[in-house]
């Protein structure tokens, strides 16, 4: 019947979240592409738990995120995370464009940046940590390639704490879009935007934060005014930056490589890291899961400090 069509979403919480969401807890978001596209099996599951485990190391509890079985999933147990590590590639990657037809569908799907905050946001979760955002792919004039996270960013209100932007994207574009957007993008203790595998991007961040409360508190007023999302970008730290000029070399043949190949849309991202981390031996990856995790570490300080301003709001 037409009511039962209207019904929201169904939406399953782990025994985690659900007690988080109960007591108050500060609550981090992760997103699942980065789990079935992004690296191989078994280092995705050993990082997607290894991530957890820093959250809550860090006085904040893990909500990752997928669709099984059609069904958006808040917090998965280990045996869920294991099976979609397993499953990788095979597993649909999801973004707001998608998640209607994967519901519907009822099969399993990996939430990318914008539908991680989709659901983050359905579910009263503030803080979501990823590896980088998307952006404004370079030769866009030709492509109009833009990614759908900008957008979002623009409109759901979550902060978002990422590396920055990979060098495979125009980044001054992308800064740019996001302006267009509204979205403050803060970069953690430095001037200069970070570019994912390294730690600057050479193109200067529009603000700069000292500490994870000063982030949230940047985060929390975007967010109370209802101005949409707040980008964070933690640079990697120094000493597991892959080599800059190797991987922007890479990055460069594997570029040429995806369009000689005829390689276009949301398969250009995995195809290029996959590459790249074939001619660096790994290098990249090692980075990759590095970065993950620190900003697992200031994700999981920024969301336990926009947990105490909401109690202060409040009182």
């Amino acid at each position: 019947d037409p009511e039962s069509a209207m019904a929201p979403p169904k939406v399953v919480y782990s025994p985690e979240v659900s007690r988080a969401l109960t007591a108050g807890t500060p609550l981090v978001a992760l997103e699942s592409t980065i789990l079935c596209h992004g690296m191989p099996y078994p280092a995705n599951v050993s990082t997607a738990l290894e991530v957890e485990h820093i959250i809550r190391s860090n006085g904040a509890v893990p909500a990752t995120i997928a669709l099984i079985g059609g069904v958006p999933h808040v917090g998965l147990t280990k045996e869920e995370i294991n099976m979609l590590g397993r499953e990788g590639h095979k597993v649909r990657k999801v973004s707001r464009r998608d998640l209607a037809f994967v519901m519907a569908s009822g099969v399993h799907g990996a939430t990318t940046v914008s539908a991680t905050m989709v659901l983050a946001h359905l579910a009263g979760i503030k803080v979501f940590v990823t590896g980088g955002i998307g952006g404004v792919h370079r030769g866009v004039a030709q492509t109009w390639d833009i990614s759908t996270d900008l957008k979002e960013l623009g409109k759901t209100p979550v902060c978002v704490v990422c590396a920055g932007v990979k060098s495979i994207l125009d980044i001054p574009k992308t800064l740019e879009y996001l302006e267009t957007e509204g979205v403050p993008v803060m970069t953690y203790k430095q001037d200069d935007f970070p570019s994912f595998f390294t730690a600057s991007s050479g193109v200067k961040s529009p603000m700069r934060v000292e500490t994870a409360q000063a982030a949230a508190s940047v985060a929390q007023v975007q967010i109370a005014m209802g101005l949409g999302g707040a980008l964070v970008a933690v640079p990697i730290p120094p000493e597991h930056q892959a080599d800059a000029v190797e991987v922007e070399r890479a990055i460069s043949q594997c570029l040429r490589e995806a369009e000689t190949q005829g390689v276009t849309g949301n398969k250009i991202t995995p195809f290029i890291l996959q590459g790249v981390k074939e001619i660096t031996k790994g290098k990249s990856l090692e980075a990759n899961i590095k970065l993950v995790k620190n900003n697992a570490l200031v994700g999981a300080q920024i969301a336990t400090h926009v947990g105490s301003l909401s109690l202060k709001s409040k009182l």
